[in-house]
């Protein structure tokens, strides 16, 4: 038997780990013992999230050294450490150099590696556990009775989604908790949203949970982070000064599970059997205790000992693989960068009181508000419409080009939309300048953004020499280009917006309506356009 560093992998990501293997070779006088006994045993490559790579080491120690022994089988296992969403991406992508057995950080993967000819088989579904928790200062933990009421009142640091399991177990975990709570979609959207606007637009996502421990740390700082429960114990091992603590949401938590799937392309009964023999080694005694000791909780989620973690755990319904595609999907969606044209009503309606305020009052401050929903990588501009208000007799006025949103660009078009006002006996060319915008987006199109015109209106196309709607909307259409949508969201505001108008204008795009039939309404129907981008 014999243990040599035979390699080095150099992840994508940049982290460099060494590739062990474990087994037997005929001959060799090695310290693992099994000589002759294993003249010919299984290879096995392995591949596993890099903080399970030693106790899996040391299984695949224990497992060589019985091998030919008692009647046990012999086994050279070849370990390598990877991110597990890269693994799911090249199983997924055929990669030659698919391993034989995986062990991802959780059965969230298994979905995504899917190659659409052999479906990943989780031959043992679990080895090891760890709770989802959220971790910062004592200060920020409130409520902490679900994760979105944790989320919403504090500044998360979320990990990448699209990378990392605690990213997607977060935003699944606020999905599976709405089984016990009842938050509406928009008390969901109005925390997802922005998660994604803010964090999943960054050039570079989050990836490294102990530099964003150390940013929770900072005396004053309002970050949480939401990771494993493990990463925090090991995290605390090596700063012992630090002032943070975890905590699980009373609604209750998902888990990282840890299990082996077979993702070899053949001999996948003998891959198999190799997964069982090591998730037996990891059974002993002495793996239980390497186990605790690394943070990790058994299969049956019992607490670490010493008082670490979070202690006993309700557990959330774990979730279908469609409801991890569905959030996968969303995130990816709602954080592509925006590349946006406000579109805003200034007919004379807009000066109608709504309450203590008009109707162009509560818009302003609407717009004004969910500009902060958007990064400074967004980029959005602002035009006014009413009738024959522009040049040459247009009924539309850019006012500010689309741009990045800079604090310079930021505070124009809050000076712009501050200096408007309704325009007394202004009509509402809503059908020219729905034409007229989409036409604007579509010449300064970007690739790497959703292109979309935000068009705010409170009543109906009145603009007695513009098309009808029916030529408006086909119009519109025969802009369309599949390859580079621009679509419009039409948002709606008070009793005279005119749903089946704006839907039509929106649907034309691929886009869709909403209306705010009272004030209140329009911070969530701001959300709900956004989301639907």
């Amino acid at each position: 038997m014999y243990l040599t560093a035979v390699g080095i992998l150099v992840l994508t990501l940049g982290a460099v780990f060494v590739v062990r293997s474990f087994g037997s070779e005929s001959g060799a006088d090695g310290f693992l013992g099994g000589g002759k006994a294993c003249s010919d045993p299984t290879q096995v490559r392995l591949a596993t999230t890099p903080e399970m790579q030693a106790p899996l080491e040391a299984a695949a120690k224990s497992l060589a050294a019985k091998g030919g022994k008692d009647g046990n089988a012999c086994y050279q296992v070849t370990i390598s450490a990877a991110q597990s969403a890269q693994v799911a991406r090249d199983v997924a992508h055929g990669s030659d150099t698919r391993p034989d057995l995986w062990v991802p950080d959780s059965s969230l993967w298994v979905a995504q590696a899917d190659d659409g000819e052999t479906v990943p088989n989780v031959a043992v579904p679990s080895i090891a556990t760890s709770p989802l928790v959220l971790v910062g200062r004592n200060t920020n933990f409130g409520d902490t009775s679900t994760w979105l009421r944790l989320l919403g009142a504090s500044e998360p640091a979320l990990l990448d989604p699209l990378n990392t399991s605690p990213g997607a177990l977060t935003l699944l975990a606020i999905q599976m908790e709405r089984q016990k709570t009842s938050a509406s979609d928009s008390q969901v959207s109005a925390v997802v949203v922005q998660l994604a606007q803010k964090l999943g637009s960054m050039a570079k996502p989050y990836n490294d949970v102990n530099a964003l421990f150390g940013r929770a740390d900072e005396a004053g700082s309002k970050t949480v982070v939401p990771a494993s429960e493990q990463s925090f114990v090991k995290y605390q091992e090596e700063h012992p000064d630090a002032q943070l603590t975890a905590v699980q949401p009373a609604s209750g938590t998902l888990m990282l599970d840890y299990p082996i799937v077979v993702t070899a392309k053949s001999d996948t009964e003998q891959a198999n059997d190799a997964a069982q023999a090591l998730a037996s080694e990891l059974l002993t005694d002495s793996s239980a205790q390497a186990r605790d000791d690394a943070g990790f909780r058994d299969s049956t989620l019992t607490p670490l000992s010493g008082g670490r973690g979070v202690g006993d755990i309700t557990q959330l319904t774990k979730p279908t693989s469609e409801a991890i595609n569905t959030a996968l999907q969303n995130w990816t969606r709602l954080s592509l960068s925006a590349h946006s044209l406000a579109v805003i009503d200034v007919s004379g309606s807009m000066a109608e009181a709504v309450g203590k305020k008009t109707r162009w009052q509560l818009t302003v401050e609407a717009a004004a508000g969910g500009l902060s929903l958007f990064p400074d990588t967004a980029e959005l501009g602002l035009w006014t419409f009413s009738t024959k208000i522009g040049k040459d007799s247009a009924d539309y006025v850019p006012l500010v080009p689309i741009a990045p949103l800079s604090k310079n660009q930021r505070a124009k078009i809050i000076g712009q939309l501050s200096a408007q006002h309704p325009i007394p006996g202004g009509g509402t060319g809503l059908y020219d300048t729905a034409i007229a915008a989409m036409t604007s987006v579509r010449q300064q199109y970007k690739s790497n953004a959703v292109n979309t015109i935000l068009l705010f209106t409170d009543g109906k196309n009145d603009d007695p020499g513009s098309p009808t709607l029916a030529q408006a909307v086909q119009k519109l259409k025969a802009q369309q280009d599949p390859a580079r949508p621009v679509r419009i969201i039409a948002l709606g505001m008070g009793p005279e917006a005119n749903i089946d108008e704006l839907s039509a204008i929106a649907q034309a795009t691929g886009g869709q309506a909403y209306v705010a039939k009272n004030p209140d309404d329009l911070k969530s129907v701001f959300i709900d356009a956004l989301q639907s981008r």
